[in-house]
């Protein structure tokens, strides 16, 4: 992996968008289907397909995920979606068998610039019939996809197709509009992107796509619970639990644009980023203007929306970005626990030692480090939260990843390397004293 070095990133972005202009006059001819041109080439973010976009935007990056491969007919962008089971894996250690497409939950990214004509075919490989909806999209009424108002529902085995222009950019998704309870719940969503004809605002060196979700995943279970109304014990970015959701790598000075979205089956997250403070851009339903954008450190994404932040890193480092709902942190096996909290547990530990000898009571002092402890837990499950840090074991999980804000001549792998003298520390006495401060 090359190092973030931003004028090797201009460097290489002015290569690519001539590039990508000849591949666009290519793709404007009478021709056999082609693939739009691939950008994923260091130092542009993985995870991302697709051409530049006017104005020097750069595509989208989809952690732990894609962008949809587009191949051109006659002027008009197409597009296949298969809805389908998979079996997904949430984290190292815990997979479920949900329901998504093209082989993933959530589904690949659609991008397009503003005034593209897009024809999406859809395959239904589902035991059930299914739609998909244009969440936030303004298009006619006919491909707008709610099962029994807009159209039928597309059968199991068959596949049809949707076909219109997107006429407004701005950050939506799509997802099924059969079976909502089940269908949404199982995993069949995903952000739809919708590119700008001209450059709005600020260029942006990263573009991060980031969609909530929340499960009930009991504890050595295969299957998601889509009946479930509350306590969620699986909470995702992209699809994924921490330690497996995958960090989002930045440089130093760069300015960064996240897209969020929420389609969980009931909550709304307050998504809180640490080391930095932004500005809420757009929604779903299109942009702020800029007096009425404010700084602000937490976002709460409601179910059933998009919001988008923009910031400038000051600051390197691996830093923390998360739902600040305490138990979405969290994973299955920190919920329904017996509540031991300051109880005197001697006399049941030794009884209880007398048929099992590594019989321990935990939770009396409260639950941290529990996530770090050997001990077995049930087959595909993972443990109450976190995984291992730099310094210790980071004492959260679930909705939770990593920003690593890397300057030039740094990598993204590995964890920051801490300059001498920059890290919290026990304090001296003599320091404590000078300062006047009491010790225990």
């Amino acid at each position: 992996m090359k190092t973030l070095d931003r004028r090797g990133f201009v460097s290489v972005a002015g290569s690519f968008f001539g590039a990508a202009m000849l591949s666009g006059r290519a793709l404007a001819s009478d021709t056999p289907p082609t693939t739009e041109p691939n950008t994923d080439t260091d130092p542009a973010p993985a995870g991302h397909t697709g051409g530049a976009f006017p104005g020097g935007q750069v595509p989208v990056t989809t952690p732990n995920g894609k962008s949809l491969p587009w191949t051109k007919r006659d002027g008009v962008k197409v597009g296949h979606l298969v809805a389908e089971p998979v079996d997904h894996e949430f984290a190292p250690g815990l997979r479920g068998v949900v329901w998504g497409y093209n082989g993933g939950t959530p589904g690949p990214t659609l991008e397009a610039v503003e005034g593209d004509r897009l024809r999406i075919y859809v395959t239904n490989r589902l035991p059930e019939p299914t739609t998909v909806h244009w969440h936030g999209l303004i298009i006619p009424n006919g491909m707008d996809g709610v099962a029994g108002l807009n159209q039928r529902p597309i059968p199991p085995g068959e596949t049809w197709v949707y076909e219109f222009t997107v006429k407004h950019p701005g950050t939506y998704m799509y997802h099924s509009h059969y079976d909502e309870m089940v269908q949404i719940a199982l995993g069949l969503k995903g952000m739809f992107i919708v590119h700008p004809k001209r450059l709005r605002g600020p260029r942006v060196d990263r573009d991060f796509v980031m969609m909530t979700h929340e499960w009930k995943l009991d504890v050595g279970a295969k299957r998601p619970d889509p009946s479930s109304m509350n306590d969620f014990n699986l909470l995702t970015f992209n699809g994924r639990a921490f330690p497996g959701t995958e960090p989002l790598v930045v440089g130093l000075g760069e300015r960064v644009r996240i897209r969020l979205g929420n389609l969980s089956p009931m909550d709304h997250h307050p998504i809180h980023l640490h080391g930095l403070n932004f500005v809420v851009t757009a929604t779903d339903g299109g942009y702020v203007p800029k007096s009425a954008q404010h700084p602000d450190t937490t976002v709460l994404v409601p179910v059933g929306a998009t919001r988008v932040i923009e910031f400038v890193t000051e600051e390197p480092g691996d830093w923390a970005m998360h739902c600040h709902m305490t138990h979405h942190v969290m994973t299955q096996m920190g919920h329904g626990l017996a509540n031991t909290l300051a109880a005197d547990l001697k006399k049941a530990d030794r009884r209880m030692a007398r048929v099992n000898r590594g019989y321990m009571s935990m939770g009396q002092n409260g639950q941290g480090g529990m996530g770090e402890m050997d001990m077995p837990i049930p087959p595909n499950s993972l443990p109450m939260k976190g995984g291992p840090g730099p310094f210790s074991y980071i004492d959260m999980g679930g909705m939770f990843t990593i920003i690593k804000v890397r300057a030039p001549g740094q990598t993204g792998e590995g964890w920051y390397p801490y300059p001498r003298g920059t890290v919290a520390g026990p304090a001296s006495p003599e320091r404590m004293a000078r300062d006047g401060i009491e010790g225990h």
